[in-house]
């Protein structure tokens, strides 16, 4: 099953996917979809979700040899690693490392094409999405 036919099977279950991705931890392969929901997700999302992806699963694997399916939100500090995170992570806080390695930390006023709009201590400025090795939003406490 391909991601746009995975967002079709959220849609009907009132959700929206966030991301995919498969880990490694303790020995053991985990395939992740993060599901997102205006309202914020419960855990009564998350085991709808489940319910309706394990027999699909079963029969079509989204990754080679023994995983284990989980579903969960993003959560509030979460991977920005599309442009359409950032687009709906305006307003948001987030801690960004360019290509270069350096790091600025803004909160995110606009997305327009590639384009990703911060504001900062430093005042506004403008990155492009090629630019940027890793990003997530943070919450400051």
């Amino acid at each position: 099953m391909n991601l746009e036919e995975l967002e079709k099977l959220l849609q009907g279950c009132g959700v929206a996917l966030y991301d995919t991705e498969v880990a490694n931890e303790n020995g053991r392969q985990i395939y992740r979809v993060y599901i997102t929901k205006s309202g914020g997700v419960s855990l009564d999302d998350c085991e709808t979700v489940s319910k309706l992806l394990s027999p699909i699963y079963d029969v079509m694997p989204p990754v080679s040899g023994d995983w284990i399916l989980e579903v969960s939100s993003p959560g509030l500090e979460r991977k920005l690693s599309k442009i359409d995170h950032f687009a709906k992570s305006i307003g948001e806080m987030a801690k960004i490392t360019l290509n270069d390695k350096s790091q600025i930390i803004g909160k995110i006023t606009s997305v327009n094409g590639d384009d990703i709009a911060l504001s900062s201590d430093e005042g506004s400025l403008s990155l492009n999405f090629n630019d940027i090795k890793k990003a997530k939003t943070f919450i400051q406490w």
